[in-house]
């Protein structure tokens, strides 16, 4: 799964593999693997222990067996992503999606359970106690110790091995000490007397160390951090939720049209036999299998599952459509144009993906601090119980508030920050039809204040459409002047788009299009010819026709005043003429999108200030922006100079925000703080930007914002949780005010609610 960068350095070409990273159980884990990854020579590795992936950037001269071999020789294993799963069985039979290691933390956690409740309960309870208790005790804690740690133990044995330290070893290390405190209270001390009586105390209390025993510490303590732990799998599988339905969302068949003896029939085939240019067939309710375009038939495509959009889409012959949406109306005939890992959705998948794997500025110094934070505190722990000794003579005090911390001191929280909040975060917004590229964009989101607004297909649909029809009769009627033309509004409409239908320009094709939709069928042209700048000429039922700027002059006072009239409001006006005589004028403009007014608001709403950008006329400008409410127009800018405004607004002292969809946009949105491109647009503007829209809906600009900047929110709680968590704890572990058992459930839960905190994204809307 190597794919060669498209930069490469001076010193030769490089690669990017991503490896799946196993037996990692904490950020210091993670830490330690990517610090050894960076050590090889012109090797540059990110960890995410959240997604269990590290993305590595190698030359030419590394093997990937050498950047596995290295992971090994850390302690932990490493592999290439296997190759996506086999399609789902055919007869619909749902497979399982249950986790191996999912499944058996959960059986452990349970055994665990079992057997340490009755421990907890006759150590906290001295009513309960009865002649021998402890025995019990030990006979049921110490399969929670052994078998219960069983994991913590042999990642504490492994990372010594390797000269390290982790979360594993501090859990390892305190539950350990306190079951070999206890056995040896119990066979060397006085704690295995019949009739011993244990008390239970939230704080570190004066006890005689001989007859002190941990009991409820060591299997408590091993019950509460197997159920964080399987807490936390599981919040992290619902955190990667909506990538993998993402991932899932294909179809897995297709009837592909082939030729055959007896003509062309339908083969259904794998959609990963189908290659570009196969036409094949979808019915209603199909997914289609990929990209393409329609050939025959007509219908209604339902995008929501992939966009977010509710309102299903129309598409007929010549439209394109996208794969793994569904076809809710008629008998579709497609032909492809993009398959496998070309498609919108693999590339959907890929963006959604490298976002998560992402690391944000923040959380590589809570990675830093997790590097050196297990170390640290195990020093703590040693510091606290030679100075409790020391000042209270006190053996069992300074040993119970040195278990204490060792494990209330864990950083897996600091680890889990930033990527489960990027997990959900970035899994919402694919569903919403919003991706991120990665985490710097979100820091981006929070600072822009000025968003520049590409018109042509961002606030407007990018097509012209027929408006006004004004006919030489009705305009001088309007006036009282009682012209003599006598044109009929439906034979003007119907010559004129007859004549047009010939024509390829834009608002040949808008006036062609709306006169057949408000005439019907047009009549043929005879003669056809364009006259480059001026507009098309030729006879049409007999009658000589001139659409654009071919009239007489000077034009009939009305037509005249509705020529000027759209001008101000922002259309574009071409003149009719029949047998030379002035029959009507035609309106036609870029229709303003029927969400851009709102989406003006949204923006407003968050604090920016929008700002229309156009290569168009001033007055068109002028006319758009109105509609929709934005009072910044900067008009008639060359493609090439849209980069320039973005700079100009930079210099003073904004932070610019560009949204946009055409090739002539690319430059800006890279130069701007924060790019969107418009997903309907072209590839050069997507792969520019930093966040994409799937839908052409502006309001989806606002959405993007607004999640981003929540995400950013949740990782910065998540952080200050955390590090306060931390800064707290530890003074309070080591002055002897808790009890171990009470700082391995603090710690457990620490972890659990960063994960539980992040999931809240999921509710966004």
């Amino acid at each position: 799964m190597t794919s060669p960068l498209t930069e490469a350095p001076a010193d030769g070409p490089r690669h990017q593999v991503e490896l799946t990273i196993g037996g990692m159980t904490c950020a210091s884990c993670a830490a330690r693997v990517e610090k050894k990854l960076n050590r090889m020579d012109g090797v540059t590795a990110t960890v995410n222990y959240a997604t269990e992936k590290a993305r590595v950037t190698y030359p030419e001269g590394v093997q990937v067996a050498d950047l596995i071999a290295t992971v090994v020789k850390t302690g932990y294993t490493a592999e290439e992503p296997p190759p996506p799963a086999p399609p789902a069985p055919e007869d619909g039979a749902p497979a399982t999606t249950e986790d191996p290691e999912l499944a058996a933390l959960r059986e452990r956690l349970t055994v665990s359970a079992l057997l340490s409740v009755p421990v907890v309960l006759l150590s906290m309870v001295p009513a309960l106690q009865f002649d021998n208790w402890q025995w019990l005790s030990l006979t049921l804690a110490a399969p929670v110790v052994v078998w219960g740690g069983f994991p913590f133990h042999r990642a504490a044995f492994t990372n010594v091995r390797h000269g390290a330290a982790t979360m594993d070893t501090l859990v390892s290390v305190g539950t350990l000490a306190a079951f070999g405190w206890s056995l040896w209270a119990l066979f060397l001390g006085h704690a295995g007397m019949p009739g011993m009586r244990h008390g239970f105390d939230l704080t570190v209390s004066r006890t005689d160390a001989s007859s002190t025993i941990y009991l409820e510490v060591a299997a408590g303590v091993v019950t509460f951090i197997l159920l964080g732990r399987y807490l936390e799998a599981r919040s992290k599988r619902r955190a990667g939720t909506a990538l993998r339905a993402l991932l899932e969302l294909g179809a897995k068949d297709v009837a592909v049209l082939r030729d055959g003896d007896t003509g062309v029939r339908e083969v259904r085939v794998p959609v990963a036999q189908l290659t570009v240019g196969d036409r094949f067939v979808v019915r209603p309710g199909e997914k289609i299998a990929t990209d393409g375009v329609v050939v025959e038939g007509s219908s209604a495509v339902d995008a929501s599952m992939l966009t977010g959009e509710s309102v299903p889409v129309d598409v007929t012959a010549g439209d394109t459509v996208t794969g793994a949406t569904v076809n809710a109306g008629g008998r579709l005939v497609v032909e492809a144009t993009r398959i496998g890992a070309d498609t919108q959705l693999a590339r959907m998948a890929r963006l959604v993906e490298e976002a998560q794997n992402g690391k944000a500025e923040v959380q590589r110094l809570a990675d830093r601090v997790s590097a050196v934070f297990v170390p640290v505190v195990m020093l703590i722990a040693v510091g606290t119980f030679g100075g409790r000794l020391g000042v209270t003579g006190d053996l069992a005090a300074a040993f119970t508030a040195a278990v204490a911390v060792l494990i209330i001191a864990c950083p897996c929280a600091l680890g889990l920050a930033t990527p489960t909040a990027l997990m959900v975060g970035t899994g919402r917004g694919a569903q919403l039809g919003i991706l991120i590229k990665g985490p710097e964009v979100l820091e981006s989101t929070r600072r822009v204040d000025t968003v520049v607004l590409d018109k042509t297909g961002t606030v407007t649909t990018g097509r012209m459409t027929l408006q006004e029809v004004y006919v030489a009769q009705d305009a001088e009627d309007a006036k009282g002047s009682g012209g003599s033309a006598g044109f009929d509004e439906k034979d003007v409409l119907r010559l004129a788009g007859a004549l047009e239908h010939a024509s390829e320009h834009p608002i040949a094709r808008a006036v062609a299009a709306g006169a057949e939709e408000r005439t019907g069928a047009l009549p043929p042209v005879e003669g056809f010819e364009n006259v480059p700048g001026r507009g098309v000429r030729g006879r049409v039922g007999g009658r000589e026709v001139m659409v654009g700027r071919l009239a007489p002059a000077p034009l009939p006072a009305a037509l005249a005043r509705a020529e000027e009239a759209a001008a101000a409001a922002g259309r574009t006006a071409v003149v009719v003429t029949v047998d030379g005589t002035a029959a009507g004028v035609l309106t036609v403009a870029d229709s303003v999108k029927e969400t851009s007014a709102e989406a003006v608001r949204r923006l407003r709403a968050l604090g920016l200030t929008p700002v229309l950008l156009t290569g168009d006329d001033e007055r068109v400008a002028r006319a758009v922006a109105d509609a929709v409410g934005i009072d910044e127009v900067i008009a008639e800018v060359l493609p090439e100079d849209k980069v320039a405004v973005v700079r100009r607004l930079q210099g003073e002292g904004r932070r610019v925000a560009m949204v946009g969809d055409g090739v002539n946009d690319a430059a800006a949105l890279a130069a701007a703080d924060l790019g969107l491109a418009m997903g309907t647009g072209t590839d050069a503007a997507i792969e520019a930007s930093d966040l994409t829209l799937v839908r052409g809906d502006l309001r989806v600009a606002a959405d993007a914002i607004r999640l981003s900047r929540r995400t950013l929110s949740t990782i910065k709680g998540n952080l200050v949780w955390a590090f306060g968590y931390n800064v707290a704890a530890l003074p309070l572990a080591a002055a002897g005010l808790l009890n171990p058992m009470i700082a391995g459930a603090a710690m457990a839960f620490s972890s659990v609610f960063v994960v539980t905190n992040s999931l809240r994204l999921r509710a966004f809307s």
